[in-house]
């Protein structure tokens, strides 16, 4: 999900909404735990995905992670690919709407591998999962159009964070079961009402129809895909590699709510009171080949959203980087003497570089400001 100016005033909204019941309910909440809710996700199995099947005489499955080119999640989009690539299941392409660079929020460029249009060239009988991000134009009609023709062609279609809206918004999810960031519940109930929206769930698989919650929940996606394609020990492999414990879909959706006393002072950390009363930074993140994309895209996105800092991709000049993957990466400036602040990428398991982010934005910033950008990619592993 993005920190946009349109969300902002959708989050404020929910802030607004947990100070009038909090200021009701503290008493309440010192006294006794709210009771158990039973989501619809709970009584629906362990959310595996179908077992990939062979299509087309292909001995690997065509994954296709698409993206808009005014607009991508950079989170939603690199670490399904990324996870992906390395688990060497099949063949990962990385797509936009059309030819050209891909701005990718709330940080840096990358230049996709082919549009949509390449990729139908190449891949006429269309890919057989279709990884799809957040993005900016959700309405984007080339978007909408070919995300409907892969569903028709049997493609399994794996929505990240709010990429679900897209899903959703070709009538590909109605009558399904699905789930997404959840800042949007509200919005997606009203607009959506064909498609069971599902809460505590990292993860979703209905039929063709997989979903993830917000942006973090894209690593145990990733991974079940993973292990629909190749089997639990490749993806247990994988996740020993990245430093994943699991990739369990549990998950407590209400505990990312704005509450007070919960977390609301994190929320107006990062989305307005760092902003006002602090001048942005600019953060570079010094890149070359073979960077590994995953720890790129987390450290970027975590910066981003801070409300005091902004990360930019700094190359050795111009010249484009390409990531251990073979993501290409636009680099920003080609010095860094405009930043006021370097950050050097953690090393090691990709999958824990968050923590090491988030745990240097806490020492910089206040953890305030780091619980803040953890909400936002509803990450349970950082608490206040």
């Amino acid at each position: 999900m993005f920190p946009s100016r349109g969300t902002r005033p959708h989050i404020l909204m929910l802030s607004v909404a947990g100070l009038i019941v909090g200021c009701g309910s503290v008493a309440a909440d010192r006294t006794a735990a709210a009771p158990k809710r039973q989501s619809v996700a709970a009584q629906a199995g362990d959310e595996r995905i179908i077992p990939y099947r062979a299509r087309f005489g292909r001995t690997r499955p065509i994954i296709a992670v698409v993206g808009e080119n005014s607009g991508t999640e950079l989170t939603d989009y690199v670490i399904p690919y990324g996870i992906l690539r390395q688990a060497d299941v099949g063949e990962v392409v990385a797509v936009a709407t059309k030819p050209g660079p891909m701005t990718m929020r709330p940080a840096l460029r990358l230049q996709p591998q082919g549009s949509i249009a390449d990729f139908d060239a190449r891949y006429p009988d269309g890919a057989d999962y279709v990884v799809v991000p957040a993005v900016v134009r959700r309405d984007d009609p080339a978007l909408l159009a070919w995300i409907k023709a892969q569903a028709a062609k049997g493609s399994t279609l794996v929505s990240i964070c709010d990429g679900a809206l897209v899903v959703a918004a070709t009538g590909a999810m109605d009558g399904h079961r699905a789930t997404a960031h959840w800042a949007t519940a509200e919005y997606r109930r009203k607009r959506y009402p064909n498609i069971r929206w599902v809460d505590d769930r990292r993860y979703v698989a209905d039929g063709t129809i997989v979903s993830s919650a917000g942006i973090s929940a894209a690593i145990p996606t990733s991974l079940a895909l993973v292990e629909a394609i190749a089997g639990q020990a490749r993806a247990a492999k994988v996740a020993a590699e990245i430093g994943a414990s699991d990739w369990s879909p549990s998950h407590d959706s209400r505990r990312f709510h704005p509450k007070l006393g919960r977390n609301l002072s994190a929320f107006a950390a990062t989305e307005y009171l760092n902003r006002w009363f602090h001048t942005s930074q600019g953060v570079a993140i010094p890149v070359g080949p073979g960077v590994d994309e995953v720890t790129l895209a987390f450290t970027a996105d975590a910066y981003s959203r801070t409300g005091r800092s902004h990360a930019y991709a700094i190359g050795g000049g111009e010249a484009p980087v390409e990531t251990l993957h073979g993501l290409t990466i636009l680099p920003d400036h080609p010095t860094v003497g405009s930043m006021t602040r370097t950050v050097t990428l953690a090393t090691g398991q990709s999958a824990l570089a968050l923590n090491h982010v988030l745990a240097d934005i806490a020492g910089i910033y206040g953890r305030q400001t780091a619980y803040g950008v953890a909400l936002g990619f509803e990450y349970p592993g950082f608490h206040d």
